[in-house]
């Protein structure tokens, strides 16, 4: 390779649009996703990647393969496995902390070997507040150890995280750019990575056993054996919520007579107003505009003595027996839950009153826990943010339609509209076939991965619209646009000028280990900034060249940093850990203090075990 390449306008464009992505990435002032759309459409323009292939890939294995494993993941949950799960950890947990973790982190860490890392977080933020809610564990005890768990695990397949599903795709177009009698890179196997894999998960299970876990006690000041709690505990303690509900009528001589239920909620000391029944009409979570009149009931939550007071001031009947709105209450019916939301959310930066969220899905914002401040007083007029836990009052199924948008995630365990488990048995049993294809058939990841998505549908197990819903198209849409600058980066020369320039500010003779090294950590610097998709595709090529270069495995090198992409456990760019950041109440300088000496052990094994597989090839 040439250190000496020269640097043409094609190169210098290539680069002006990585830095470009990651200015834009760093300071959030495009969406992530449009950003993508703007690169792919620089890239086509100007002539960077033909016209015809410019949109390859949408339609690409890396894409079909993660909407696949997305589908696949909602298709278990539709069928109540993680409840399933959950209710075995407790009964084999035996309420001893150690116990209950290791096994929940081990579970967790092979259920996301199948399933994208966000969906897996996702799927166990109500199975840990389940965990914590059952035994009185604190969730940061807990949260942690898991998100942890499903980085590690992911590492067991081909199919566990996004880079690497991007991997064998970013293998197969640099075979365009090899040097003549170069032997060509083969795409890797299902299960290629699961030594990786197996260590990194054995690492991070040691690594709280005897460190990490003891500083999360620290911070909680948490003890060896767990002692049984209630939800109700936890919201109170938490959040202030607390009390029963009381029925209170409205007499002639109330001043709520002509108020709505917006300026009610207004009054001094007014408690929670979850229901409001006029005439025939009742209401769970009224709408803000719904009008109080004479003989209307009110649910109201909070302590007996505030509840009373209210009652007092404001000429109302109360009464603690619930002849009115009995079956609203019915803790099988509705209840109090929390929910965390996302970095891909519609409701970031806006309030819960202009979202309506009464009015359109049923949904009573109570509080929010934001960086361990709880947030009570006029709530619905607070901006929304991503990590922000809000706590709702609902009726199930009303949880249950507004968490398909997947503008929350919802971290209480709840009775679920829609749930098949009748089909559990089939769902498992698709899914082992899946699996089986997998191991044993030669064909490609992703057409294995959509014949158990075809199963499933067919059974079944899920519906089609059910199908789509369970795709995050932000995820799909930004992997699909950001592809081609991989591409790019090979085809122009920009990868192999990065490279030769970099090898000669090395001194000379530098073992390809340290190189590896070098990449993992540049790697995971880059996954701070522009995703571990955008890293994925930006350092593929460039670790190639490297490889080339200095005479190591082009495709051990290509793993380092598809593995080390994901090695994120310090900030919230990474998606899991901005799900856990909120329901945890993790301070930055904690996840730095637990997550960044767990990034290092990461990198280690991660550039270690590729060496030994890779040892004499």
């Amino acid at each position: 390779m040439e250190s000496g390449l020269t640097l043409t306008n094609d190169m210098r464009l290539v680069l002006g649009l990585v830095g470009f992505t990651m200015a834009m990435f760093l300071f959030e002032r495009i969406r992530a996703d449009l950003v993508a759309l703007v690169v792919l459409v620089v890239l086509g323009v100007t002539g960077l990647i033909a016209p015809e292939e410019i949109f390859s890939g949408f339609s690409g294995n890396a894409v079909m393969s993660i909407m696949a494993t997305m589908i696949l993941g909602a298709g278990l949950d539709r069928t109540g496995a993680l409840n399933r799960l959950a209710a075995w950890l407790l009964r084999r947990g035996h309420g001893i902390e150690q116990r209950l973790m290791l096994m929940t982190t081990v579970i967790a860490g092979l259920n996301s070997s199948f399933m994208q890392n966000p969906s897996v977080m996702a799927l166990y933020l109500p199975v840990a507040a389940r965990l914590s809610s059952r035994t009185g564990l604190a969730l940061s005890r807990l949260l942690l150890p898991i998100a942890a768990a499903i980085v590690m695990g992911a590492a067991l397949t081909m199919v566990g995280n996004s880079p690497l599903i991007l991997l064998n795709d970013l293998l197969v177009s640099a075979n365009n750019n090899l040097p003549s009698g170069m032997a060509t890179l083969e795409p890797l196997p299902m299960f290629a990575p699961a030594p990786v894999g197996i260590v990194l998960l054995v690492a991070s299970l040691l690594y709280f056993r005897f460190y990490g876990n003891r500083k999360l006690a620290q911070n909680e000041g948490g003890g060896e054996n767990v002692t049984p709690s209630s939800t109700e505990g936890y919201f109170a303690r938490t959040y202030g919520i607390d009390g029963d509900v009381y029925e209170l009528v409205v007499s002639a001589e109330s001043p709520l007579v002509g108020m709505t239920v917006a300026e009610a909620e207004s009054l001094h000391d007014a408690p929670l107003l979850l229901a409001l029944k006029s005439g025939n009409d009742t209401r769970l979570a009224p709408p803000a505009d719904m009008r109080i009149w004479v003989g209307s009931v009110i649910g109201a939550m909070g302590p007996r003595q505030q509840v009373a007071d209210f009652a007092q001031n404001q000429f109302l009947r109360m009464s603690s027996r619930l002849r009115n709105l009995g079956d609203l209450f019915n803790p099988a019916r509705a209840g109090i839950s929390e929910a965390v939301v996302p970095p891909t959310s519609r409701y970031i930066g806006k309030s819960a009153r202009e979202l309506r969220l009464r009015h359109q899905a049923g949904i009573s914002l109570l509080a929010i826990n934001r960086d361990k401040q709880v947030i009570r007083e006029d709530v619905r007029a607070v901006a929304l943010r991503a990590g922000d836990m809000l706590v709702f009052h609902s009726i199930w199924q009303d949880l249950a339609r507004a968490a398909e948008s997947r503008d929350f995630a919802v971290v209480t365990d709840y009775p679920k509209g829609e749930q098949r488990p009748h089909k559990f048995k089939i769902a498992m049993g698709i899914f082992a076939f899946t699996i089986a294809v997998a191991l044993f058939a030669r064909l490609p990841v992703a057409l294995t991965l959509m014949t158990g998505v075809a199963g499933m549908l067919l059974a079944g197990v899920l519906k089609m619209d059910e199908a789509y819903a369970a795709i995050n198209w932000k995820t799909v849409f930004l992997t699909a646009c950001l592809i081609p600058l991989g591409w790019a980066m090979d085809s122009s020369g920009t990868a192999a000028w990065i490279a030769g320039n970099t090898l000669d500010k090395l001194p000379q003779g530098t073992p390809p280990w340290v190189l590896e090294i070098v990449v993992a950590l540049l790697t995971t610097a880059f996954s701070l900034v522009i995703s571990h998709v955008g890293a994925t595709i930006v350092m593929v090529p460039i670790a190639i060249n490297l490889a080339l270069a200095v005479g190591g495995d082009p495709t051990a090198f290509a793993l380092v940093t598809a593995l080390s992409a994901s090695n994120n456990l310090m900030t919230a760019s990474n998606p899991i850990i901005s799900m856990i950041t909120g329901p945890a109440g993790y301070t930055s300088r904690l996840m730095w203090r637990v997550g960044g000496p767990l990034s290092l052990i990461y990198a280690v094994v991660a550039v270690g075990v590729v060496n030994l597989m890779f040892w004499g090839r």
